[in-house]
């Protein structure tokens, strides 16, 4: 009797610890996260400020506004490979103290080219934390519902945190100006693919975010082909790994296609143009850049709380089908954004920020689902780094372009400067919806291909296996 009541004694400790450990990953995990976009977000508001402060040309505003997308962009895969093969949580640890000294730089910097040097490392550091964060969750929750409400719980995160961080930024600002914003804040390393995935990913964003000045100067067109070329060679090399950083075969599974195309989507189509929405209020509309953050809240805010909802979800939804479902409402939504003038007010983006917030939300649930159970289970992170790196190559392209498609649209003789500023809003708002579509109809097309499992892992010797908590 004794032997057994202390078998079950032990049985139900084992089960409390293991509730608290999962509590603790997910708290850090998210934690880790929402830093992240604070610091992302944190010159949607205050760029023009930024900008004045440290007399930066337009070619520096938007690199100042880009350049975290790059360091997110080229180092995500790799954040996540690493994590899977050396532990998440160091990681995660070593992501979160280099985003603080990086940060810390950006609060110090003497002039606009420090400032962008210490956003790219801001995107390095930070793509540590965002793979290695739903790496942990994606280990310490079992697939099931379970799983399911914490990734809605970290899906929420991206969202509160884009709500957050340009408010909490421009109050900052308005306050003790901008500096203060920045003040407060065993298997061998595939060093071949380590080297030409990041340096072709970000060979091909700074191609993208020099384009918005002329798409035909050699600034553009060599890192776009040097980003080609690394890339090529990165995919040679990945395919003679035995064990590679990506591995090609995941392209054969329809769920992980969708993931990688809807993230890619999310970034291209909605987060590009959010990210640029702030600064086309306050020049075409005259906000504050307190108040124009709290419009772009509209978006972001409902964004953190339809991700918490979409669990509620039947479980039974393939998360391909949610993906589709999430893309068709922002592009429903950034269609309703579309005729702004300037006689307008921001009660009139309203309704059509909410229906893409909500959009956007069962996005990033349906993302940090899919990341984790289109991958083997041991490769979990590099899972969250494959589709992290979706979302931001396409949210820097988004930005390159938005900005491109605004700046056409010159004043003239009948045209004052505010109104030339909506009226090429209006057409990129336009472009994004229909690329928002574009997305919906390629992943539907995925979903319904999407019949088979997750691949079984490769090769099961991860020092990682056993890395949960923090």
């Amino acid at each position: 009797m004794r032997q057994v009541a202390t078998t079950e004694g032990s049985v139900r400790q084992e089960t409390m610890a293991d509730v608290r450990v999962r509590r603790v990953t997910l708290a850090v995990a998210v934690g880790g996260t929402l830093l992240v976009m604070l610091d992302f977000n944190a010159p949607l508001a205050t760029l023009s400020a930024t900008a004045a402060g440290l007399h930066a040309g337009p070619v520096g505003r938007t690199w100042m506004l880009a350049g975290i997308s790059v360091g997110l962009a080229s180092a995500l895969l790799v954040s996540g490979a690493l994590g899977d093969d050396y532990g998440r949580r160091r990681v995660f640890l070593a992501g979160t103290s280099l985003l603080a000294i990086s940060t810390g730089v950006c609060a110090l910097a003497p002039d606009s080219e420090v400032f962008i040097v210490a956003r790219v490392v801001q995107g390095v550091s930070a793509a540590a934390v965002l793979a290695c964060s739903l790496g942990l969750i994606g280990h310490a929750y079992p697939a099931g519902p379970g799983r399911r409400r914490a990734t809605g719980v970290w899906g929420a995160s991206l969202g509160a945190g884009i709500a957050v961080g340009p408010l909490l930024a421009a109050g900052i600002a308005q306050a003790s100006g901008w500096r203060a914003v920045y003040a407060v804040r065993p298997q061998p390393v595939d060093v071949a693919g380590v080297v030409t995935l990041m340096a072709g990913l970000a060979c091909l964003v700074a191609g993208l975010v020099e384009g918005q000045q002329g798409w035909g100067r050699p600034m553009t067109l060599t890192p776009l082909l040097a980003g080609a070329v690394l890339l090529a060679a990165f995919g040679a090399v990945e395919s003679r790994r035995a064990a590679p950083l990506l591995d090609p075969a995941l392209f054969g599974q329809p769920g992980f296609v969708a993931a990688t195309i809807g993230a890619f989507a999310t970034g291209l189509a909605v987060i590009g143009l959010m990210s640029y929405l702030p600064t086309v209020l306050q020049r075409g509309l005259a906000q504050s850049p307190l108040a124009s953050a709290g419009v772009l809240a509209l978006w972001s805010g409902t964004s953190a709380v339809a991700a918490l909802l979409a669990r509620r979800l039947p479980y039974r939804l393939p998360a391909g089908w949610q993906l589709t479902g999430g893309l068709l409402l922002c592009a429903t939504g950034l269609t309703g954004m579309t005729g702004l003038t300037t006689s307008s007010t921001w009660l009139r983006l309203t309704p059509g920020l909410v229906i893409a917030g909500v959009g956007s939300g069962i996005l990033n649930a349906a993302l940090a689902r899919l990341a984790v159970e289109s991958v083997p289970a041991g490769r979990a992170a590099m899972g969250s780094g494959a589709n992290n790196t979706a979302r931001y190559l396409g949210s820097g392209a988004g930005v390159a372009v938005v900005v491109a498609v605004v700046a056409a649209y010159q004043p003239g003789a009948h045209q004052t400067p505010a109104a030339a500023t909506l009226a090429g809003m209006n057409t990129a708002t336009l472009l994004a919806a229909g690329l928002a579509l574009l997305g919906a109809l390629t992943t539907l097309a995925c979903a319904h291909r999407d019949t088979t499992p997750a691949p079984a892992p490769t090769h099961s010797n991860h020092p990682a296996a056993t890395d949960t908590t923090m």
